[in-house]
């Protein structure tokens, strides 16, 4: 099976021997290459597995370890970036490794092997909704032990992990209270794809990034009806639920594309979704036109930037030095450090890391996932306790979240960091006093 067959819709696509061929012709491949050993374990497992135990020869792979290898991919994407047998290749070259992971991943949802835990996670919407109306209840019994075992006993959600309040007030139910305050002469409109982390448990982010977009003369509009991306989904193998998904979001933002806004999305993985995901899964013109016209918020304000320089008299609260943490969703849009950019506007001496956390949405949260996930993140909390600066932000609030887990570190979001210097709200420095910033 070639890469243009990665379509849920081919009729080849749940054939197990046709997967197993093509998941032999790449692992050989692979093997050879081997550029992408230092990114997740299941390149680090195939390669022991290859030699090892099979004496150099990948097809001697066994579906035990084929399904090892399936369930180490969280789906970072940072292959893409790294391998040189991505694009324009022809079919005999050509590797599609995450794509092949889902492919297989959903294989093997056919045959139950894929856990209650991922399904469970998939439906954000319903447990956005209902978390919110109880999010007091909610918010304590995540903090409290026996409640945390009786958590993971029935979904899977491992009790070590720090896992993000819900809030009282959702995203949507804020904007439609907010008055607009265009600044100045309006510069464009665009409609708002807030995410279900913005929309359910950090509705600041939102609510930053519509002051920011209106303090800079651009209209915000938040068309209702969305859903989730359909992101969780696909990591629990089921396809026919993120078509769904993604189907009523581009029937909704397509018209949002064709009236002259852009949509702009302020969470990574889902911009990655909107971007990339959608238009192989759909395979649609109007897929195609929400992916074309998608942006994530920082990209969106710095291109912006780049054609009328945005405000730059900060008379709010700024900060001298700010780690930021480049996510592997961020990264694998190959957009640039359009985050680091921005903030560097208000005058911080910005450092950077793309070391991965290793969360994935709900890869790392579960209990199966944790061990692996922490050894895989170390580098990024180590980096972060050595900097010291006088602020952590990350695009991703469930990377920020294990961030705060593992160095009591809470990182904002940047367009926060930007909302904070125009005086919109300030922000908490949790940098370690008596210690140097390096």
């Amino acid at each position: 099976m070639t890469t243009s067959l990665y379509q849920p819709t081919d009729e080849l696509y749940f054939d197990q021997a046709d997967a197993r061929a093509e998941r032999d012709r790449t692992f050989h491949q692979c093997s050879d290459c081997r550029l992408c050993i230092k990114y997740c374990y299941s390149f680090k497992s195939l390669f022991q597995m290859v030699d090892d135990i099979h004496n150099g020869d990948a097809h001697a792979l066994t579906e035990t370890e084929h399904d090892q290898i399936v369930n180490e991919c969280f789906q970072c994407k940072l292959c893409y970036v790294n391998c040189p047998y991505t694009p324009d290749q022809e079919a005999e070259w050509k590797i599609d490794f995450p794509r092949l992971m889902l492919r297989s991943l959903s294989i093997m949802e056919k045959q139950g092997k894929v856990t209650r835990a991922a399904k469970l996670l998939a439906r954000t919407d319903l447990q956005g909704k209902i978390a919110t109306k109880f999010s007091t209840i909610v918010n304590k019994s995540s903090n409290v032990k026996p409640a945390r075992a009786v958590i993971e006993s029935l979904t899977g959600i491992s009790k070590e992990r720090l896992l993000p309040n819900f809030t009282k007030e959702k995203f949507s139910t804020w904007f439609k209270k907010h008055a607009p305050e265009i600044k100045g002469e309006k510069r464009s409109k665009v409609s708002l794809f807030p995410t279900c982390l913005v929309e359910y448990q950090q509705p600041p982010i939102g609510q930053a990034m519509v002051k920011v977009f209106e303090h800079n003369g651009i209209e915000c509009e938040l068309p209702e009806g969305q859903v989730c991306c359909g992101m969780p989904w696909l990591d629990a193998g089921d396809d026919e639920r993120f078509i769904e998904q993604a189907k009523k979001n581009v029937q909704l933002l397509v018209k949002e594309v064709k009236k002259g806004n852009s949509i702009v999305v302020p969470q990574p993985t889902c911009a990655y979704v909107l971007k990339k995901d959608y238009p192989d899964y759909l395979n649609t013109d109007d897929s195609r036109l929400v992916s074309e016209n998608t942006y994530d918020v920082s990209e969106y304000l710095m291109k912006e930037h780049r054609v009328t320089p945005i405000d730059k008299k900060f008379k709010g609260q700024t900060f001298e030095t700010i780690t930021w943490h480049q996510p592997c969703h961020y990264q694998a849009q190959q957009m640039g450090p359009q985050s680091m950019q921005m903030m560097k506007l208000t005058g911080a001496k910005v450092q950077m890391t793309q070391r991965c956390s290793a969360i994935d949405g709900t890869w790392g949260l579960r209990r199966e996932n944790v061990a692996m996930a922490k050894k895989i993140a170390k580098p990024l909390m180590d980096f972060v306790v050595k900097k010291n600066s006088d602020l952590v932000a990350g695009d991703c609030n469930l990377a920020n979240n294990a961030i705060l887990e593992d160095t009591g570190r809470m990182p904002v979001h940047p367009i926060e960091v930007l909302a904070a210097a125009y005086g919109y709200g300030e922000l908490v420095s949790q940098k370690r006093e008596g210690e140097d910033n390096e």
